[in-house]
This record gives C-alpha cells, sequence and structure tokens, in this order.
C-alpha cells in the first residue's frame, strides 16, 4: 500500500490506530464492572457511555493524526473526509459482555484504502491481547507473527459463530447453520465479539468463523487479520468478502470447501 502523503506510509497510519485503540482500551479497563447507564439500539442491541467514550477518543486520536481521513464508526456513522482513504471503527466490540461484566470484548480499527482493507488493529484490553495486520506484509500478536492452524477435516475442528441481534424476529438466525456445524465440527463456540473471533482464527486458537447480519465495522480489521495469516475470508457461498457484505465465513482455508458445502446444506442458508 503507497503513502498517501509525502513521508507518510501504511506504518505511520497503523502506528496511529494502535494509539487510539490502547485510549479506548484504557477507558474500557477502568470503568469495566463500573454501574453506568445502558441504552438500547434496539430489542437487544445495547450501548454504553463507555462505547460512546471509547468512540470519542478513538476519534479524536486518528483526527489529530489524519484530519484528512474519512470515518465510519458505530455510535457516529460515516464522516466523509477529503482522502481515499477511510477508518472503519467498532469502539467496544461485544457491547453485550461489556455490559454484563464478561470479560470479552475489543477494540477495532481498520483503514480502507480505495474500497479495500489496508491496515487493522484488534485490541484485547483485558488480556493484552494486540493484534496488528498490513496488506501484503502480515499478521501479529503483541509483535509475534501469525499463522491459522493446519487443523483438518472439519471434523477435528473448533469452530466460532454469533447470532444476530433480531434473532426472535427474522428466517435468517443462525440457529440452522449452529446445529449443523454442532454435528460436523469438534466443537462451536459463541464468544459474542465478531473482531476477537476473527482474530482468534488468525491466531490458530480458533480454526473457523462464520456469522450473518454484521457491520462493517464488526469485520473489517479482523478479516484482514486472516487473510494476511494465511487463511481465507468468503462470504457464505465462497465469494469475496466486500466490506457491505453481511455474511462471512473465515477459516484456515483447509476447512474453507466444508464448511461451505455445511452452510449449503442447512436450512438457514442464504439464497444464492
Amino acid at each position: 500500500m503507497a503513502a498517501r502523503k509525502k513521508g507518510r506510509n501504511v506504518r505511520d497510519y497503523l502506528n496511529a490506530a494502535i494509539h487510539a485503540a490502547r485510549k479506548a482500551g484504557a477507558i474500557q479497563k477502568d470503568r469495566f464492572r463500573d454501574l453506568f447507564p445502558v441504552d438500547f439500539k434496539g430489542e437487544k442491541n445495547l450501548v454504553t457511555e463507555v462505547d460512546r467514550a471509547s468512540e470519542d477518543a478513538i476519534i479524536d486520536a486518528l483526527r489529530s493524526a489524519f484530519p484528512e481521513c474519512g470515518i465510519l464508526a458505530e455510535e457516529s456513522g460515516f464522516v466523509s473526509g477529503g482522502s481515499p482513504l477511510r477508518w472503519i471503527i467498532d469502539p467496544l466490540d461485544g457491547t453485550t459482555n461489556y455490559a454484563h461484566g464478561f470479560p470479552w470484548f475489543a477494540v477495532s480499527i481498520a483503514l480502507e484504502v480505495d474500497g479495500a482493507i489496508g491496515a487493522g488493529v484488534v485490541l484485547n484490553p483485558m488480556m493484552d491481547e494486540l493484534f496488528t495486520a498490513i496488506r501484503g506484509e502480515g499478521a501479529w500478536l503483541n509483535g509475534r507473527k501469525l499463522s491459522v492452524s493446519a487443523r483438518h477435516p472439519l471434523s477435528e475442528c473448533l469452530l466460532a459463530t454469533g447470532f444476530p441481534y433480531d434473532r426472535t424476529r427474522t428466517n435468517e438466525n443462525n440457529f440452522g447453520n449452529f446445529i449443523k456445524f454442532q454435528l460436523a465440527a469438534r466443537a462451536v463456540r459463541r464468544f459474542g465479539a465478531a473482531a476477537l473471533d476473527l482474530a482468534y482464527v488468525a491466531a490458530g486458537y480458533l480454526d473457523g468463523y462464520w456469522e450473518c447480519k454484521l457491520n462493517p465495522w464488526d469485520t473489517a480489521a479482523g478479516k484482514l487479520l486472516v487473510a494476511e495469516a494465511g487463511g481465507i475470508v468468503t462470504d457464505h457461498a465462497g465469494g469475496p468478502h466486500g466490506t457491505e457484505e453481511h455474511r462471512i465465513l473465515a477459516s484456515n482455508g483447509l476447512i474453507h470447501r466444508e464448511m461451505i458445502a455445511v452452510l449449503a446444506s442447512s436450512d438457514q442458508a442464504p439464497p444464492p
């Protein structure tokens, strides 16, 4: 990825994202298990003042470093900039976990360049796990180069997934897929933070992950981590996973065809 301004390169943007993520992570650790108001963006979709404070801290840091970049953030929406670069931000992925005092959540920041993700950061503040990636250069966890697992077939693999907030009111609720994979794989986990699910596929701790009804900020940084660690990321049918695609399938590559086949056989498989 070429530098967009003289003297700047992708690592400058990555370092700014790391700095911003750590600022948000510090807020989250400081307020964890405090009593604070919880609001609703939908029947089961929570938002807290910590989400908003984290997003403000991230945006302030990134705008200070690169005021020309556009922003797409979960709470603020889209803010245009004066360049083809855009930050995609989930300030607190796993808000429901956070609001319940369950220590599994993350900060996710990605840099999109001309429609492709060029750099990404996922921070697990409670475990001090910093996942980073640069397109074409690899993925790392706290500076250690990452590689996806070599486990296969699917029957010997550990998977992760999630369920949409409107699961009680939609047919695309992932229940059918979940049952099929429970039968086909060694086990399936449901942790509640898509960015960390993807980061853990990249690290080789999970072998595959699928979900539906996700937003760009849920997957932008994580899918780059998987790809740069040697994995595969597609939609549920095996096609390209664009920024706006809400169905994702990520794996170590060795079980990808098996996972596509399971999704195709499920009653919950999406239409072509």
